[in-house]
């Protein structure tokens, strides 16, 4: 039953008062002016680099192809400096140790429904209880119910500081009543509440998403976007060059120079490409054999050979986007003794959605055949990769991982990536040290003290060898000329907004 409303404001008086909060967060590819209420406009084209490997199901990785699409919202956004900012919550408030009140605003779902305490409530116990569970409540247990009116409060099972960030995750996106199934499913097609709302999808191919007239942040600019999802990084290339697409994501380093460069926008981000190697079963069990790979690699020639310098060399989880990380690094020390290879066969994967990762992939093949290691090189579209890699059933995996992607909490990927019940832990690792480790981080609630433990179980993890940082990345966007308010996101959560038209 629907709880009861205020009195509304005024549409436009609302989206004018807090379009700012949003379009301000990032760097805008032209700059980008308010949407005005009323306003036509054309469609946008989008060429996006992974097809959907989970049916759009905002539980996994498909959540930040809804999220860069304009299309989820959660309580809590990221600002620009990795901060809690309001979305579907207005503001929000500690109560004790382990409660949070988040008040919302007035909003309305794509469906017409209102956004309520108990829609809110809906969304976030279904996600609670999703399996697997999204990244960013690896570890959490999370309770939420209707406070008055316009409330909702949101208990954790321990204290958890940056409930806020965690908020932010797309993996914790609200949705109407209509998106959740008995079984579990859930279906993102008109049920989301963000400035353009999934009308349709084509298999792993295209989606089609028009303007939501009714969002509560003003109307967008461009009437609706044609996606395509093209896995090969030339392609998306091509088609921004030959004018069918107007945006283009993650360029191809290869492909850049072939850019006019008014068309051609590269953004520091917190991705961090390396190399995981799988600690439970097969030769990367042995600790040894893990330093003999580690000390095969050679960052450098990834990061200048490979990623032609739109990367930096891998310096640790968290790369140089990450300020507070510089200068604050913990000594890795423990680490085994390398052994001799001597011949051990190794299967290594990756996915090539991302066109520089089997080009990596292939030189660290050449440098671990130069170590010893007999290496069966393996490269698939992610969708038909991720099971397979989250199973076990590869040696090593090259990955590139947004490090900030999850929360915002430079804590979180350290839980769902190398502890014992991360729920992405493609290293496969359970090591008792990098848990208590992570723990201490998790446990910390002053912003200064989180960081440093994040940095000493950043160490702990390092020392295991079980994953071997490459290269932190700078994303291309290629974005035609006359389009403008594109997104210029450094944590990969948003690419189109109301300001982006052309």
């Amino acid at each position: 039953m629907s709880l009861p409303r205020p009195t509304r404001r005024p549409r436009l008086l609302t989206a004018l008062l807090l379009t700012p909060l949003l379009t301000g967060c990032f760097a805008e590819s032209g700059g980008a002016g308010p949407a005005a209420e009323g306003e036509g406009g054309s469609r946008l084209r989008v060429a996006l680099a992974f097809p959907p490997a989970e049916r759009l199901s905002p539980y996994g990785a498909d959540a930040t192809i809804l999220s860069r699409l304009g299309v989820t919202e959660g309580l809590t956004a990221l600002d620009a400096n990795g901060g809690a900012a309001p979305a579907l919550a207005e503001s929000w408030r500690k109560d004790g140790d382990r409660a949070w009140v988040f008040t919302l605003r007035e909003a309305e779902f794509q469906d017409g429904t209102d956004v309520t305490p108990a829609a809110v409530v809906r969304a976030l116990t279904h996600a609670a209880r999703a399996e697997p569970a999204p990244a960013a409540l690896t570890g959490v247990t999370l309770t939420a119910r209707a406070e008055g009116d316009h409330a909702v409060r949101v208990t954790t099972g321990a204290a958890d500081p940056v409930l806020p960030l965690r908020l932010a995750s797309p993996g914790l996106a609200v949705l109407s009543a209509k998106a959740y199934d008995a079984k579990g499913g859930v279906d993102p097609v008109g049920t989301a509440t963000g400035p353009f709302a999934l009308t349709k999808v084509t298999g792993s191919t295209a989606a089609t998403l028009d303007r939501n007239d009714d969002y509560w942040g003003g109307l967008a600019r461009a009437t609706g976007i044609d996606v395509r999802f093209v896995a090969d990084g030339t392609a998306r290339a091509n088609a921004l060059r030959t004018g069918d697409v107007d945006i283009a994501e993650a360029v191809p380093v290869a492909q850049a120079a072939t850019l006019d460069q008014d068309t051609r926008h590269e953004t520091a981000t917190t991705r961090t490409t390396s190399l995981l190697l799988n600690s439970r079963s097969g030769p990367f069990k042995n600790a040894g054999t893990r330093a003999a790979a580690r000390a095969a690699v050679d960052t450098s020639a990834l990061a200048q050979g490979v990623y032609e310098g739109h990367a930096d060399a891998g310096a640790g989880i968290y790369g140089p986007a990450v300020t507070w990380a510089e200068g604050g690094r913990v000594a890795v020390t423990g680490r085994a003794k390398a052994i001799r290879p001597a011949g051990t066969s190794v299967t290594l994967a990756t996915y090539d959605n991302r066109p520089e990762l089997p080009e990596a992939a292939q030189v660290l093949k050449q440098q671990l055949e130069q170590a010893g290691f007999a290496v069966r090189l393996v490269v698939r579209d992610y969708s038909r990769l991720e099971g397979d890699a989250l199973a076990g059933k590869f040696d090593a995996v090259v990955l590139a991982r947004n490090t900030l992607v999850d929360t915002g909490d430079p804590v979180a990927v350290l839980a769902s990536d190398y502890t014992c019940d991360g729920g992405y832990n493609l290293a496969q690792l359970c090591d008792e040290d990098v848990d208590r480790a992570v723990a201490r981080a998790e446990a910390a609630t002053d912003t200064g003290k989180r960081q440093a433990a994040a940095l000493a179980a950043e160490a702990e993890i390092l020392g295991t060898d079980a994953v071997v940082p490459l290269v932190h990345q700078r994303v291309i966007t290629g974005v035609r000329t006359g389009v403008k308010g594109v997104r210029l996101d450094p944590y990969e959560r948003v690419l189109v907004g109301t300001g982006t038209r052309r």
